[in-house]
């Protein structure tokens, strides 16, 4: 059993071995490189994806991230493709395939069948060598001085390096489409990310209540409109447009100054100028907004007027903290 030196010196090893490699690929971002990425942008068709084994599951990955910023994409296992999943690949597709040897069995018979429908392959390669790089239009080099593994055996540095050359695709097509956090906010409308990018600050505050008091109104219906709703506050309204803002540590601070409570109206416990913001806002700023003021409400408005409160409670709600 390895002492705890020991056990964090092989982990740091390991880092700095897939670090190091990762550092390599800056040299190797070639002319070939570029033109893959002018292929990949006139393209008519998709960008197909194929590996074996690690190299499968990095296709994987490459493909999720490709879709996800704009550039149609689909895997393909090179095992399947040798039966029956080749039909997948059209006539105006792009094909990269990735491998480590770029000489195993599965690679070896793919390759001269992609090659005779004429879509241009490109090879993410570890062997410039190889059979896979000879046959490839363009060759993306991933080669790697060892794996992380101490047997030199396991996938580590080059699937690491596969995944980043992948990434360096995605990045440069993403730039070059001008793809912008509303176009990825498409291809993502689930979960806290998507909502982070299209969710508005009215889509929540219309769930809500919209309690209201005049400048006037009694300690006791101030109450019952802080309560009642289950807001935490009421905003004060006068001839439609907010003057103030009452919460309910706004209440408990009255009841601290105050023996007589009979003659105290909204006017003399208000908030003045409360931080407000349009329904149209997308929610992530609504956070924002409270995060820097240390609050835990918003006024919501339209063109002006009164619409309604957001509380932090309705983002948390969504996923969005």
């Amino acid at each position: 059993m390895k002492n705890n030196t020991e056990i964090k010196n092989i982990a740091v090893q390991a880092i700095e071995l897939e670090a190091q490699s990762v550092q390599n690929l800056i040299g190797r971002i070639n002319d070939d490189f570029v033109d893959v990425i002018h292929e990949i942008l006139a393209l008519k068709g998709r960008v197909i994806v194929t590996g074996i084994g690690k190299s499968a599951i990095i296709a994987q990955k490459i493909v999720a991230t490709l879709n996800s910023t704009g550039t149609p994409s689909i895997f393909l296992h090179a095992a399947d493709a040798i039966h029956g999943d080749l039909g997948i690949v059209q006539q105006n597709d792009l094909i990269i395939a990735i491998s480590k040897s770029g000489n195993t069995p599965e690679i070896k018979v793919l390759v001269p069948f992609l090659k005779q429908s004429e879509n241009k392959l490109v090879a993410i390669v570890g062997n410039t060598t190889s059979f896979l790089a000879q046959h490839a239009d363009y060759i993306l080099d991933t080669t790697v001085k060892r794996e992380a593994c101490p047997n030199n055996l396991a996938p580590t540095s080059s699937t690491t390096a596969q995944l980043v050359m992948g990434d360096a695709l995605a990045v440069v097509l993403q730039e070059c489409r001008e793809f912008s956090d509303r176009d990825f906010a498409k291809y993502h409308p689930g979960g806290a990310l998507g909502k982070q990018l299209y969710l508005k600050v009215g889509d929540l505050s219309e769930l809500n209540g919209r309690p209201a008091v005049g400048a006037d109104t009694p300690v006791r219906q101030i109450i019952i409109a802080i309560t009642q709703d289950r807001l935490g506050a009421t905003a004060v309204i006068e001839q439609e447009h907010i003057i103030g803002i009452i919460t309910d540590g706004d209440i408990r601070r009255m009841l601290e100054s105050y023996d007589d409570l009979s003659h105290i109206t909204a006017k003399d416990i208000m908030g003045k100028n409360p931080k407000s913001i349009d329904k149209l806002e997308l929610a992530v700023n609504a956070l924002s907004i409270m995060r820097t003021h240390n609050i835990t409400q918003l006024l919501v408005t339209n063109e002006d007027k009164y619409v309604g409160i957001i509380h932090i409670q309705d983002l948390l709600k969504e996923g969005i903290i």
